[in-house]
């Protein structure tokens, strides 16, 4: 038997409350009479039937709308919320990372993406912990005639077969 699709039903429902909201002004919730909330209402959708249908495919693009519409609410709404592209990239990251839960598929991006946001979003803060790094290139860049200078010595007289 197969099992019916919750994604239509989710998605009326969702924009239902989205124009209940503007059409009965509730003050408290006007915030969300936003486009950010239809991408929020269209990935939770995505992500209801990935989970009650094992249709894992809709994790993904469930996440990344829900993620991204959760971002531009938070942007408009927090003023301390970074606006820098590695939100985006972490997004997708964290998205990889939940598809890999289920399907045991696509760790490796995940990992890379959510790094690389990491990365990114603290840069200034990673510079200053890798600071060593730049000290070890100076020094290389310095004197890296001396490696060669070994490595033919060795080859001439250490290593002799």
């Amino acid at each position: 038997m197969k099992k019916q699709s919750v994604f239509p039903g989710i998605v009326l429902i969702g924009i239902g409350l989205y124009f209940l909201i503007d059409r009965f002004h509730f003050p408290a919730l006007q915030v969300f009479y936003s486009w950010p909330t239809i991408l929020i209402i269209i990935g939770i959708a995505l992500l209801a039937q990935a989970y009650t249908s094992r249709d894992y495919q809709n994790i993904i693009p469930g996440f990344i709308l829900t993620g991204m519409g959760v971002h531009f609410h938070l942007l408009s709404l927090l003023r301390a919320w970074p606006d820098h592209w590695a939100m985006f990239t972490l997004i997708i990251g964290i998205a990889f990372l939940l598809r890999y839960q289920q399907t045991k598929t696509g760790m490796l991006p995940g990992l890379l993406l959510l790094v690389l946001s990491i990365i990114a979003l603290f840069y200034q803060e990673v510079v200053g912990w890798l600071s060593w790094v730049g000290s070890i290139v100076q020094f290389i860049e310095e004197y890296w005639p001396f490696g060669l200078i070994a490595a033919g010595i060795y080859l001439l007289f250490i290593k002799k077969k």
